[in-house]
C-alpha cells in the first residue's frame, strides 16, 4: 500500500483483517452506549395496591409512595375495598389488636420501665372489654406523635405534592354504596381493574398492601 492509499484508509481500519467484525464491534459499542444513556434518563415507575383501611396498614402505601415520589419516581396507588377509607376527606382511621398477634401493646405513658413492657393480652380479653379498640387507637396515635411520625393526612398530602396518582376502585364504590363526595377531590379517577392494569403495566415495582 503506497503513501496515498494509506491516507485514504482510516487509522482504525489499517491492519484490520476482518472489516465486518470491526463494524459489528463498533455497532455493539454504540448500541450499548445508547442503551446506557436511555436507562439513565428513564424515570422509574411504582404501582401500589392498597386494600386495608386501618391506621397501621395506612402507613406502608403512603410512606412508600411519598418516598418514591421524592426520589423522582412516577407513582400510582390503586385504592380498593377497605383501602378506599384512605381517600376520605375526613380521615378517622382506627386500629384493632384483635387477630393481630404481631402487634406490640406498649403503654405510651408512664415510667420508662413500664413503657418497655410488651403486654400480650389474649384476644378473649380484648374482645370482652368495651372500647378496647378505641383505647388501642388512642395509644397508637399518641405513640406516633411522641416518636415524631408523620400523620396519615400529612403523608397523603406529601404524595399529592409529589404528583402521586391516587386511583379509586369504581367497583368497590358501587359495591359498598360510597358517595364520591366523601372522598378528597384530588382522586385521579374512578377506574376498574382493567384500567389499572394498563396503568401499572411495565412498572419497575408493584406492591400489594
Amino acid at each position: 500500500m503506497n503513501a496515498i492509499s494509506k491516507k485514504a484508509v482510516p487509522q482504525a481500519l489499517r491492519g484490520e483483517p476482518d472489516l465486518e467484525a470491526l463494524i459489528d464491534r463498533r455497532v455493539e459499542e454504540k448500541l450499548k452506549e445508547l442503551l446506557q444513556k436511555r436507562e439513565a434518563e428513564r424515570v422509574p415507575r411504582m404501582s401500589i395496591i392498597a386494600t386495608k383501611g386501618t391506621l397501621d396498614m395506612a402507613y406502608p402505601p403512603f410512606i412508600l409512595a411519598s418516598t418514591a415520589a421524592a426520589l423522582g419516581w412516577e407513582v400510582s396507588i390503586f385504592f380498593t375495598f377497605y383501602g378506599l377509607e384512605l381517600l376520605r376527606s375526613d380521615l378517622d382511621l382506627h386500629i384493632s389488636p384483635l387477630g393481630n398477634p404481631a402487634m406490640p401493646m406498649k403503654l405510651p405513658v408512664g415510667p420508662d420501665w413500664l413503657r418497655k413492657i410488651n403486654m400480650n393480652i389474649p384476644n378473649s380479653v380484648m374482645a370482652a372489654l368495651p372500647g378496647f379498640d378505641g383505647m388501642a387507637t388512642s395509644m397508637m396515635k399518641k405513640t406516633l406523635r411522641d416518636k415524631g411520625v408523620a400523620s396519615i393526612a400529612d403523608l397523603r398530602e406529601a404524595c399529592l405534592e409529589g404528583e402521586v396518582k391516587l386511583w379509586a376502585c369504581q367497583m368497590t364504590v358501587d359495591l359498598f354504596g360510597y358517595d364520591p363526595k366523601i372522598f378528597i377531590p384530588e382522586v385521579a379517577g374512578w377506574i376498574g381493574a382493567t384500567s389499572f392494569l394498563e396503568i401499572t403495566k411495565g412498572a419497575d415495582a408493584t406492591i400489594f398492601v
